[in-house]
């Protein structure tokens, strides 16, 4: 009662040993492939200006 169910297990789980390829899915191509050479320089940063305010006068 317990052998037949025991032995169908086993040969499901062991029924993948040996095989050969990769046991995942391989990930889709990218969009654009990377080109060789120097990478893209970043773009500068924005310059920082201080804030307008208006001078408070002394009583």
């Amino acid at each position: 009662m317990f052998i037949g169910p025991a032995t169908l297990s086993l040969t499901v789980f062991l029924s993948g040993c040996g095989q050969p390829g990769p046991l995942y899915l391989p990930k889709p191509p990218a969009a654009k492939p990377a080109k060789s050479g120097a990478a893209p320089a970043a773009p500068a940063p924005a310059p920082i200006t201080p804030p307008t305010t208006t001078p408070v006068s002394q009583p």
